[in-house]
């Protein structure tokens, strides 16, 4: 059993159900502590995380990613425990194995093995670790990079571990992230006798015009990294139970996924404007969880591209589709920063898995990537 693998297993029988980490991050830390790496343990609130980082000068090239992983959902729907790593067909099954234990792992050897191969390497090695990332995100990876900037710490190139492969491994770098915007917009009405319409007004049927002219809105046309930003609903609620009563009011929850070529505000600004031209009373609350970021084709493309052409024979596209990752916290202070892990396709189902035969190349892609980038012969 390869070293990735069996450190991939042990990470795995952990029940890190967000935010607990249950000491994966102490499995890490005792092996980064054994290369030469300072670990300093940060917690904040009841999420662990923890900045381990060896060498003290530039350049400084970040591993970084999350222990916690999502609920299992119905664990009898499960072909084997969620929490006892299985493998089965080339297929190594556990909550966490694609999202993103098998990188967490991947990590920690690709250095294991890059610090035995250049024990006296240039530049600096860092790891950024939370157990924050699945759930609300305020204690975790936000917290650490408000404390390295406090004190002047920067990131020269970054990988977030994040699943990212589509079909296979290394078929997709994500390069950046569209920003993400929501909103609870709770509509007035009069709640009345739904046999005495003219005694009521029914939010619901006041909010549908506006509600059309939102969906065909066309926001942006994205550009050339990012696609046209996006308004989609996701629930919508009114009504007591009762069949005979015309609601009070509407309750319609949105999202954005906006690219560059729309702000935050310029968007909150277009949906007023249409809400107030339908003549509509409402509350709109806003929550803003993440702002786009791109890293432009660089230094630290070009030396993932080529190690994932030299490990899985296989040229990588650059991507900005898909949600949203720890990586708009970290870019703040990551002068490149990029995504890159096993293949998506099972991460938060049921039956979670990655394949045996990507777990040891996804490390030795993290190692040849350092190579390149702390210029090692």
């Amino acid at each position: 059993m390869s070293a990735t693998l069996e450190l991939a297993r042990q990470l795995i029988r952990l029940d890190s159900v967000t935010p607990r980490d249950q000491g994966c991050q102490e499995l890490m830390i005792a092996r980064l502590e054994a290369i030469g790496f300072r670990v300093e343990r940060m917690r904040f609130g009841d999420v662990d995380n923890f900045w381990a980082r060896r060498g003290g000068d530039g350049p400084l090239v970040c591993f970084a990613g999350h222990t916690d992983v999502v609920p299992t959902g119905p664990l009898e729907q499960w072909d084997s425990p969620p929490f006892e790593p299985t493998v089965r067909n080339g297929l190594l099954y556990g909550r966490g194995a694609a999202d993103m234990k098998a990188s967490l792992a991947a990590f920690v050897t690709a250095c294991e093995d890059f610090v035995a191969l250049h024990p006296g390497h240039t530049g600096s090695i860092a790891l950024l670790i939370t157990s924050d990332e699945e759930g609300v995100a305020v204690d975790g990876s936000v917290k650490v990079v408000d404390a390295l900037e406090a004190r002047g710490e920067t990131i020269d190139y970054c990988i977030v571990g994040e699943p990212t492969s589509d079909q296979a491994l290394g078929d997709t770098i994500k390069n950046g992230r569209r920003g993400s915007l929501s909103g609870q917009l709770i509509v007035h009405g009069i709640q009345g006798h739904i046999a005495y319409p003219h005694l009521a007004k029914n939010p619901v049927h006041l909010m549908a015009p506006a509600l059309a002219e939102l969906a065909a809105t066309r926001w942006d046309e994205g550009n050339a990294f990012f696609p046209p930003t996006s308004w989609q609903v996701s629930n919508i609620h009114a009504g007591t139970g009762a069949s005979n009563i015309i609601p009070g009011h509407c309750e319609i929850r949105f999202n954005f996924r906006f690219s560059p070529e729309s702000s935050a505000e310029s968007l909150k600004e277009r949906v007023c404007a249409i809400l107030d031209r339908h003549g509509l009373g409402y509350e709109l609350h806003w929550q803003l969880s993440g702002q786009p970021f791109l890293t432009q084709p660089g230094k630290l493309t070009d030396a993932l591209s080529r190690a994932i052409t030299a490990v899985a024979g296989r040229q990588a596209e650059l991507s900005t589709t898909g949600g949203t990752s720890d990586g708009r916290f970290i870019k703040r202070i990551a002068r490149e920063l990029v995504e890159f892990g096993p293949v998506n396709a099972t991460i938060h189902k049921l039956n979670e898995c990655v394949e045996v035969a990507d777990i040891e190349p996804l490390s030795e892609i993290y190692r040849r990537t350092l190579e390149q980038l702390l210029n090692t012969d």
